[in-house]
């Protein structure tokens, strides 16, 4: 395997302890003020770190040597870092999401986005879309979001953040995965819950 598919497989992988962020929403800080205190509180620090890691060289020569490797090549120039807009994102989702919409929303990025982009660069011949997103990535998506939450929720709920997640994930809209996958799922499953709720 070449050893950029070497990395971003690793990438994603990394990308999936991320789900940690919604676990300790619903097990650990249940409370929704106290999350979203605690996230925006970690949004402003990434924030800082993102402003001083674009204006000062040093910095950003430490932040490439320790991180350098895990990053894409728009984040190694003077754009935000994935983790940048996936705290948003998780702030945007307790703030605005019933908790467990922002639970599964978060959760079905950190499992739908890893399990696509792991299957895709693994196993991906079938491409669906003219940026190479395939269909095996795609099914390992909806498959792994929807049996996650099959554990947690509703079927119909289940069902409804699969498929959005899928299908956003698939697309390719000039926005962050980290920001678009967890706000479009979650917009989708909170339209079904009122209805079966």
């Amino acid at each position: 395997m070449p050893d950029r598919k070497i990395t971003e497989v690793l990438r994603k992988s990394i990308h999936l302890s991320s789900i940690i962020l919604p676990f300790t929403y619903r097990y650990i800080i249940k409370d929704k003020v106290t999350m979203f205190l605690i996230l925006l509180g970690l949004n402003i620090l990434i924030l800082l770190v993102e402003f001083f890691r674009m204006e000062h060289r040093t910095i950003k020569r430490l932040f490439y040597r320790f991180f350098g490797t895990m990053l894409r090549r728009h984040e190694i120039k003077n754009e935000f870092t994935g983790a940048c807009y996936l705290i948003t994102s998780a702030t945007i989702c307790v703030a605005f999401f019933p908790k467990d919409i922002a639970f599964l929303s978060l959760a079905m990025l950190s499992i739908g986005d890893t399990f696509a982009a792991i299957f895709g660069i693994l196993f991906g011949k079938r491409k669906i879309t003219a940026h190479k997103k395939s269909l095996e990535g795609s099914l390992a998506c909806f498959i792994s979001t929807f049996t996650f939450a099959l554990f947690f929720t509703k079927p119909q709920i289940a069902l409804a953040g699969a498929i959005a997640t899928t299908v956003i994930e698939t697309l390719n809209i000039p926005l962050d995965d980290n920001i678009r996958i967890p706000l479009f799922a979650g917009i989708v499953m909170s339209i079904v819950w009122v209805f079966i709720i």
